[in-house]
């Protein structure tokens, strides 16, 4: 896929230098002077995808745009990869920032610096109309020995895991519309994603044959465990990050960050006020 039209323009330097300063770094003003802030997707609908018409969309673009332009950074130019791609396309400078509601936690925060969450999600399920097997948690799947497939490094896994699925029977896939076909299939008993992407994608395929089950928290570690979403950076580069959250915050005061998000499928009790360094410990 690649970036068309009104999606930004490829700048004469393929790479941006990102050596740290030990001051905060100054990626912000060399992507002001650049005028274009290449972002990391990974294809996931509603957060980052490219559309049918070639067009870069979804929640986590639709929030780039207004920021970065705050900033004085005019374009966005999407970089898709795949999910587990994202962190070392980031830290090997093949893009600025990820743009993709990466969840929040721990072994990422070793690695990323987060802008705070523009969202909490609970977990759901696709399975076949009716829900044969009567799976709504985890456990459920555990214990009745289903058939369980997720994305390629979801948070999902952990959970899965934590609720005793086997790590090695859980079927990764690209996408959640790779999930609802072997749903669909029957060669799947369960897709297990965050509860926006598995009700978008079974109302969008208009499948006769799946349905999403009810919005459920998982459980990691004996806790509740809501996933948090957001904006990723390079360690080097806490300026940026920190003029990033500065916009954000001031979207989350007036509400426009939700207006931004609702038409992607997003509900008021998803937004969140929690923080990423709430969510790194």
């Amino acid at each position: 896929m690649t970036a068309l039209g009104t999606l930004g323009t490829t700048t004469a330097c393929s790479r941006v230098s990102s050596a740290s300063t030990g001051d905060g770094g100054d990626l912000l003003e060399r992507l002001r002077a650049q005028g274009t802030v290449k972002l990391g997707i990974a294809g996931e609908q509603p957060y980052s995808y490219i559309d049918t018409n070639g067009e870069l969309t979804g929640s986590s673009p639709a929030i780039a745009r207004v920021i970065f332009k705050r900033l004085g950074i005019e374009n966005v130019q999407p970089l898709p990869t795949e999910f587990n791609s994202l962190i070392p396309g980031l830290n090997s400078q093949q893009f600025d920032v990820v743009a993709a509601g990466m969840y929040i936690n721990s072994d990422r925060c070793k690695q990323v610096l987060f802008a705070d969450p523009e969202y909490e999600m609970k977990d759901a399920f696709i399975v076949r109309k009716g829900n044969p097997k009567g799976l709504h948690t985890y456990k459920d799947v555990a214990e009745k020995g289903a058939k369980l497939a997720t994305g390629v490094g979801y948070a999902e896994i952990d959970y899965a895991v934590d609720a005793g699925v086997k790590k090695s029977e859980i079927k990764l896939l690209p996408d959640q519309l790779a999930g609802l076909l072997e749903v669909q299939g029957g060669r799947a008993d369960v897709f297990a994603g965050t509860a926006i992407t598995v009700r978008n994608v079974v109302k969008q395929s208009k499948s006769g044959k799946t349905e999403y089950t009810k919005n459920f928290t998982p459980i990691l570690e004996g806790k509740p465990d809501l996933g948090t979403g957001a904006f990723a950076f390079r360690m080097s580069e806490s300026n940026l990050r920190d003029a990033f959250n500065e916009e954000l915050h001031k979207m989350k005061k007036s509400g426009e960050l939700f207006r931004i998000m609702r038409p992607f499928g997003f509900v008021e009790d998803e937004m969140t006020t929690k923080t990423a360094k709430e969510r790194c410990k």
